[in-house]
């Protein structure tokens, strides 16, 4: 169990609203503190599990399984434990192959299509651990071969959203970290 400072909302206290989040999270995780914690911001809980994941992440225009390959890029790369629980399971639902899970990081020699390698590339611009991340001409180029500028924008914004949530959940103690997770041992 992680030691959050924020108050944990018992999942008996819990509204019917936000009862199959924690499920489906302690399912998956078997760590429910994110529901539990953000429980105390309803409106914020709900633009995370309705305006996010519901409308963009698991809407939009871009395929499932393009967005669960960066989802899982990213949080392999940043180390979150939590996160790795339910995104290795929501990646293989989205048709990854556990060939490419497995070598999720490594993006040249992975069995990735172009654009899942052009998804790739563009999530490791994104990561938290890359500050200097940019979009040059030719991932651009790459992407723009298998996405409309919309579909960049849309795989960006969820990367972005996803990388502040995990950076919030490490400031939150929210999260289990992986022992290779850089902010695992930050000291405020």
């Amino acid at each position: 169990m992680v030691e959050t400072p924020l108050t944990r909302v018992p999942r008996e206290k819990l509204s019917d609203e936000f009862s199959l989040a924690w499920e489906t999270l302690n399912g998956l995780t078997g760590e429910p503190a994110f529901v539990e914690a953000f429980a105390n911001a309803p409106d914020l809980l709900r633009f995370v599990m309705n305006d996010f994941y519901a409308k963009i992440f698991f809407g939009g225009q871009v395929e499932q399984k393009y967005k669960q390959l960066a989802r899982l890029y990213l949080s392999m790369t940043h180390g979150c434990a939590t996160c790795n629980k339910q995104n290795v399971p929501g990646s293989l639902e989205a048709g990854v192959s556990q060939a490419q899970v497995d070598a999720i990081t490594d993006i040249e020699n992975g069995p990735f299509d172009n654009a899942e390698k052009a998804v790739l590339r563009y999530a490791a611009q994104m990561a938290l651990t890359n500050p200097d991340g940019v979009m040059s001409d030719a991932l651009y180029t790459e992407l723009r071969a298998h996405f409309s500028d919309a579909q960049i924008c849309e795989l960006g914004t969820i990367m972005a959203v996803i990388g502040g949530m995990a950076k919030l959940s490490f400031v939150l103690n929210l999260v289990e970290k992986e022992a290779y997770c850089e902010f695992a041992n930050t000291v405020a």
